[in-house]
């Protein structure tokens, strides 16, 4: 990929907000996490060969996750933390996303996916207009790293630095997508947005 190129940009989406419902109405508000992933492939010369948007739920290890780093972050009391994400890693599964179960992990580890984020990553996103905050992070499979003909899914998960699957406990988030066929000289490039809304 040349040094030049452009970098990807996420899409715009629209977000959802939670109904009001008998049960809720008038209470405190209602906070919401939504999820998508910008997918792209480019080939050597930095020219864009697939790019897909996939969205999914946050598994139920990741509204913990989140939760608990919420609470963690309070005095006087800090609770304990938890083990924080720290990259991605890649699969050739195709079973649907699910909160929990065989969905909310890899079902097919693809070996030495296992990627750090990028340098510059997490970055935040104030959406303004009171419509909540973003977390973007972003992983880039260069050329030489990872060359498979069927790449279909992957995770966000708190133990990047192994190379080896993942289970749901370590999983904050998964997306399955088409069929990517990543050459040696490709370059994958995922861009992950986990936007918080209180409504």
């Amino acid at each position: 990929m040349q040094d030049d190129m452009t970098p990807p940009v996420e899409r715009e989406v629209e977000y959802a907000t939670a109904p009001a419902d008998e049960e809720t109405r008038g209470a405190s508000d209602k906070v919401r996490i939504k999820d998508f992933a910008v997918v792209q492939l480019f080939d050597k010369d930095g020219n864009l060969k697939h790019e897909e948007t996939v969205t999914n739920l946050i598994t139920t290890a990741g509204d913990e996750y989140y939760a608990k780093r919420g609470a963690a972050g309070v005095a006087p009391a800090a609770p304990a933390d938890v083990t924080k994400v720290t990259g991605m890693k890649l699969g050739t599964g195709t079973t649907a996303v699910a909160k929990s179960g065989a969905g909310a992990a890899l079902v097919t580890y693809e070996a030495a996916s296992n990627n750090l984020f990028d340098s510059t990553y997490p970055q935040f996103v104030d959406l303004s207009a009171d419509t909540g905050w973003q977390i973007v992070y972003r992983v880039t499979w260069g050329a030489g790293d990872v060359t498979e003909t069927a790449l279909t899914e992957a995770v966000i998960v708190n133990d990047a630095a192994s190379d080896a699957t993942s289970t749901a406990a370590n999983t904050i988030a998964r997306v399955v997508f088409s069929a990517i066929n990543k050459t040696a000289s490709d370059t994958l490039v995922i861009t992950w947005s986990h936007t918080f809304n209180a409504s």
